[in-house]
């Protein structure tokens, strides 16, 4: 035979009086009727249940929690770097070492740069003169729940690097 599905509750109310499960874990807020999960963790990413009685019916709502690690201040690397001929080309890497569906975006830090520095992904191909004015670009990591931003500044172009 096979084993009957479970369900585990949180919270009970039942005639204006409610119960907790799991009072060190969870707290009700009676004003708005939200349920706080505290000290939230990758283990409460799971389907909740929402269910109401009303005499022979039941009205069932269900909430797909997704839990998000917060992305980490990002650094940029550089993968590859030529100079020549008063130019000065690279390849930049720029990664958060945590955080969760993690993405990456470029841009200027002023836009004064005509787009140089416009990209997505972690990887961002630059190419400029070294006679150009200085510029910065600007790494943003980002995910559903933060955003961090590092800035790499194009006097690092040397030769002594």
């Amino acid at each position: 035979t096979e084993e009957p599905l479970k369900k585990k509750f949180l919270l009970k109310i039942s005639s204006g009086n409610y119960t907790e499960f799991e009072p060190e874990r969870m707290r009700f807020h009676k004003q708005d009727f939200s349920l706080e999960i505290l000290n939230t963790s990758r283990d409460d990413r799971r389907l909740y249940e929402y269910s109401v009685s009303k005499g022979p019916e039941e009205e069932v709502w269900q909430i797909q929690l997704e839990v998000f690690e917060p992305v980490a201040n990002p650094s940029i690397r550089i993968l590859r770097q030529e100079s020549s001929n008063g130019s000065c080309s690279l390849v930049l890497r720029c990664s958060s070492e945590r955080g969760d569906e993690v993405s990456y975006s470029w841009d200027s830090w002023d836009n004064s740069t005509g787009g140089i520095c416009s990209g997505s992904g972690s990887v961002l191909n630059l190419s400029y003169s070294l006679r150009s004015a200085a510029f910065g670009c600007v790494c943003t990591a980002r995910n559903p729940v933060s955003s961090r931003d590092v800035a790499f500044h194009s006097s690092q172009c040397s030769s002594e690097q």
